[in-house]
């Protein structure tokens, strides 16, 4: 009995910011394997930079990221960070709110379209879904945090039963130091560490 997991998502299901072998997903897959009892095999169609929109793509065009989601278990999605932090760095840092709530609806309808094409492709498969909530990557600014907050409400709503969100932002703030990667955005190893252990603690519903 073999497990397949399949990660999809943006910078942070490459891994971005840590050595090889240290961002979250292969981190997570052990940790999925101990749980499930049995090997756990990956695939990692994680995209530097991608947005909910390309994502959507994705999941609707392309034949080998569909096959891999119809043949997956266990489902990881981070996506949504880049739709809003583009729209942070292109406003200087200050964004309008009308700009931002533009952004977040479009992000949440993605979102859930892609929630849409991932249940049309497992049909009534046995299988589990986790999102990652965001942290703040600019905990300077207070405008930010409440930006991401309303997308992680998002998140936790946006599915049930055999979906689950993993809340990173309390987790990361007030630790940004000790988390982020020097470039302030991406996770460093630690950082990577805690995104697997908040994903393992959302357990392994309806395996486990």
């Amino acid at each position: 009995m073999v497990y397949r997991y399949v990660a999809i998502g943006d910078s942070l299901t490459v891994g971005t910011g840590a050595l090889l072998g240290t961002g979250f997903v292969p981190l997570y897959r052990r940790m999925a394997e101990t749980n499930v009892r049995t090997f756990v095999s990956m695939d990692n169609l994680g995209v530097n930079g991608l947005t909910s929109g390309e994502m959507l793509q994705m999941i609707s065009n392309n034949p080998r990221v569909r096959q891999s989601l119809r043949e997956a278990d266990i489902i990881t999605l981070s996506i949504g960070g880049n739709d809003l932090i583009r729209t942070f760095k292109a406003s200087g840092g200050i964004p309008n709110a009308s700009k931002m709530t533009q952004v977040l609806g479009e992000t949440r309808s993605n979102v859930s379209q892609i929630m849409r094409h991932i249940r049309q492709l497992k049909g009534n498969s046995v299988y589990m879904v986790r999102t990652i909530g965001l942290y703040n990557p600019y905990p300077q600014a207070a405008e930010a945090s409440y930006w991401v907050r309303q997308y992680n409400s998002f998140l936790n709503g946006v599915g049930s039963g055999n979906y689950a969100c993993a809340q990173v932002y309390d987790r990361f703030e007030g630790r940004e130091r000790e988390l982020l990667f020097w470039d302030r955005v991406h996770p460093n190893a630690k950082g990577y560490r805690v995104i697997a252990e908040q994903l393992n603690r959302t357990g392994y519903y309806p395996f486990a």
